[in-house]
């Protein structure tokens, strides 16, 4: 599959997509409005943070107790299950008069819903497009993201000016059930890709499993440490220009969109598997030069330039399913995101604090330089294992797991 038109002719594919947009639209719009609202009644910087980021935090919480979900469940109903609690949960949230620790509580639970939800998700596009497809579908939803994220949060700001927040969280819940319906009507019902109940053993049994392969560890590695990292230089925009701040941010997802156009759709496979490495040293080598303090323009010329280095994530990406069996493939996906986002805070934790003692092109230097040696002693590892098996395809992924066989047709017609 090398085309954005096959992958729109492919069924299913449509659907999933237009439901993730629904969703993304509603996180970004809601985020905003939510960040408002708490910040209103609290007028904590760091509880405001928290109402909008804090969720990731949560990720990693289910990424070690309920992850085993992720293929142990019917896709479909569990896609759209998501959207709509989401939705039901985001409306209560705009209730006049709900205490603060309630809006946490929600945000906590959701939070958890989600690191499974990821799972599910790209499970299912790996499913629908199968391997050879998965990274240009992905490279399109990571797109979207993009683009839905920077004209969400502009959104959702005319939208808290012009209406409330409360009515905007209100808007962002019918996006929501939108996603929710979108996925009910537009998905066809597929059974779990395993059998066996979800459970916090089973999830622990096959993180251990996943991790035990050098190879996989090694990617794992890379798609969330590297990335964290740099993720922290862009925790810093705010700091370094309080009010050219959205520019970078919008530089920033420019580059990203080619990164993402220029691995998932004009590179060949060959060239491609190459070229991860040299795709996450581009990712932070930029932001050194964040030591100069350059100005406004020429920060968002490197902050572009860098963010073409988030493709990095779809080649690892690719090698990774390459790695895994496909019943284990919902949950290999996410457990890389529920790490990758995990980093991210951690990345912007770190970040925040070096800024605190010294200063933010201080700091952003600091953390791509740490990124950089990260990814130069990780490299060598992968490039010798990758050596090693020009296939592309463990043997252990050509083989399906004895305890958890492909599920049978008897749940294909849950709701």
């Amino acid at each position: 599959m090398r085309s954005y038109s096959e992958l729109f002719r492919t069924r299913e594919f449509t659907p999933l997509f237009l439901s993730s947009c629904f969703r993304t639209a509603a996180s970004t719009v809601s985020g905003l409005a939510l960040g408002t609202l708490v910040y209103r009644a609290t007028g904590s910087p760091l509880l405001t943070g928290l109402s909008m980021f804090g969720p990731s935090l949560a990720q990693m919480i289910g990424a070690t107790t309920l992850l085993s979900a992720a293929d142990r469940l019917p896709p479909r109903a569990t896609v759209a299950g998501i959207a709509f609690l989401f939705g039901l949960g985001t409306a209560v949230m705009a209730i006049p008069g709900l205490p603060v620790w309630t809006v946490f509580a929600l945000l906590l639970l959701l939070g958890l819903v989600q690191s499974f939800g990821g799972g599910v998700l790209w499970g299912l596009l790996a499913e629908i497009l199968a391997k050879e497809g998965y990274l240009l579908g992905r490279s399109v939803f990571n797109m979207m993201s993009g683009i839905a994220q920077v004209t969400g949060y502009a959104t959702g700001g005319v939208l808290v000016a012009l209406l409330s927040p409360r009515l905007t969280l209100l808007l962002a819940a019918g996006l929501y059930l939108a996603a929710a319906l979108t996925a009910r009507l537009g998905l066809t019902p597929r059974a779990p890709r395993a059998l066996g109940r979800p459970s916090v053993a089973r999830t622990w049994h096959t993180n251990a499993r996943l991790l035990s392969s050098p190879e996989r560890r090694t990617l794992y590695l890379l798609l969330w440490v590297p990335n964290g990292l740099v993720v922290g230089c862009e925790s810093l925009y705010v700091s370094y220009a309080p009010s050219r701040a959205g520019a970078l941010f919008a530089f920033a997802a420019l580059g990203m969109f080619a990164g993402d156009v220029t691995v998932g759709r004009l590179l060949p496979p060959r060239v491609r598997a190459r070229l991860g490495i040299p795709f996450l040293l581009l990712l932070a080598t930029p932001y050194l030069l964040f030591v100069l303090r350059p100005g406004v323009v020429a920060a968002a010329a490197l902050v572009a330039l860098a963010s073409v280095g988030f493709g990095a994530s779809l080649i690892q990406q690719e090698r990774l399913v390459a790695l895994v069996p496909d019943e284990l493939g919902g949950h290999a996906l996410g457990l890389h995101t529920a790490g990758m986002l995990t980093m991210q805070g951690v990345g912007a934790a770190l970040a925040g604090g070096i800024a605190q003692l010294t200063s933010p092109a201080v700091a952003m230097t600091v953390m791509a330089a740490a990124s950089v040696a990260v990814t130069l002693t990780l490299a060598p590892a992968l490039l010798r294992r990758r050596a090693a098996s020009p296939e592309g395809r463990s043997p252990e992924s050509q083989r399906p797991e004895p305890s958890a066989p492909r599920g049978g047709q008897s749940e294909v017609n849950s709701p």
